[in-house]
């Protein structure tokens, strides 16, 4: 490629480990593949490409990063109207000084990082007339059209971690404890801690739990000599009295309820069924810091290697993409289109029902 290309680099909403082993893949494969180009780092997410805030990156910018965690260039939120716009706090529209920055810069493309938000907030901006590649960054693996989102095995890791410490304390007390882990509304990251960590019980969205059979999984784990229970659980956890109602009535139970989270509740109605001491952790956003895994190093950087091959041979408006093991993109308006939720029939499922698991059903 002869003339100059120039490229956006992009990381937008949550944070997650390898997002800088992912930009260090974009730059380095450019830097190396191409005569001619200019790499614009853009501050804060959407916020640089709107208010055109950006970083010249140099090749030495992308030296050092692979192993740090969180995102370089910082990553923000903004409001997203489904399948019609992005607005900022007044409610205007910010496509059009999105497409300011974009012909100010003369780009040939933005390279957007992020989970289902972000890539249905790409799709917006690539039916707005600007050329863009995605990349499927979440520790909740919930993207579609990926078999593997980067930042999902570091989450898992840290995840497993987490309750591997808790079953040393949980044995001294003779305690049940529920760990409630990230995933939003899908239970993957909970699903493959939970098996890692050896739970008792793991509680996913898409199963609704019966507290009644949770409470029996403890009492028989009591009579059989074990004193304590490990009970993995997903935020977006349902029970079978949730899983009936619409959701306006679930929303306004969740807004007139008195426990903080999901977690709260079910430790309480398992100490008053089973008479047993039960504490909660929560973990939280610690699931999504610290350097990635040398998985998702590698993961991430085959995802940002292939971002610029497909930016040199000008294939915009996809995402790229993992299935069955082999790398590939699919169209962005795909990757937008719905969520990946753990199918109920899932092998590791299976796999946690062979060896005992319950899933509170």
């Amino acid at each position: 490629m002869k003339r100059m290309l120039r490229v956006a680099l992009v990381t937008s909403g949550g944070d997650c480990q390898g997002l800088n082993a992912a930009l260090r893949g974009v730059g380095k494969t450019l830097y190396e593949k191409v005569d001619k180009v200019e790499i614009y780092g853009m501050y804060d997410g959407y916020r640089g490409l709107i208010e055109c805030d950006y970083k010249f990156m140099e090749p030495k910018d992308f030296s050092g990063i692979l192993t740090t965690g969180g995102t370089i260039l910082g990553t923000s939120r903004q409001r997203y109207i489904p399948g019609k716009d992005i607005v900022d706090n007044n409610g205007n529209s910010v496509l059009p000084d999105m497409l300011h920055t974009y012909n100010r810069l003369n780009l040939d493309c933005i390279v957007i990082m992020g989970g289902n938000g972000t890539q249905k907030s790409a799709k917006l901006i690539s039916d707005y007339g600007m050329n863009v590649i995605t990349l499927p960054k979440t520790i909740d693996n919930d993207i579609y059209g990926t078999d593997i989102t980067f930042g999902f095995q570091s989450a898992v890791d840290i995840a497993t971690n987490v309750i591997d410490y808790i079953h040393s304390t949980a044995s001294s007390h003779g305690r049940i404890f529920v760990v409630e882990l990230m995933g939003r509304d899908a239970g993957w990251l909970t699903l493959n801690a939970g098996i890692s960590s050896g739970a008792d019980v793991i509680l996913i969205p898409e199963i609704p739990y019966d507290i009644s059979k949770v409470a029996d999984v403890v009492e028989k784990r009591r009579k059989s000599g074990r004193s304590f229970s490990i009970i993995a659980c997903a935020e977006g956890a349902r029970s079978i009295n949730d899983e009936v109602l619409d959701e306006e009535a679930s929303r306004k139970k969740k807004e007139n309820s008195h426990y903080p989270t999901v977690s709260y509740r079910i430790a309480d109605e398992l100490e008053k069924l089973t008479g047993q001491e039960c504490r909660v952790t929560v973990p939280g956003h610690y699931q999504r810091g610290g350097p990635p895994c040398p998985y998702d190093r590698a993961i991430a950087t085959q995802f940002g290697a292939a971002a610029a091959d497909m930016i040199i041979k000008q294939e915009y408006g996809r995402m790229v993409a993992i299935q069955n093991g082999k790398l590939t993109s699919i169209p962005l308006e795909d990757a937008a289109s719905k969520t990946k939720f753990l199918p109920v029939d899932h092998p590791t499922i299976k796999l946690a029902r062979d060896i005992g698991i319950s899933f509170g059903d």
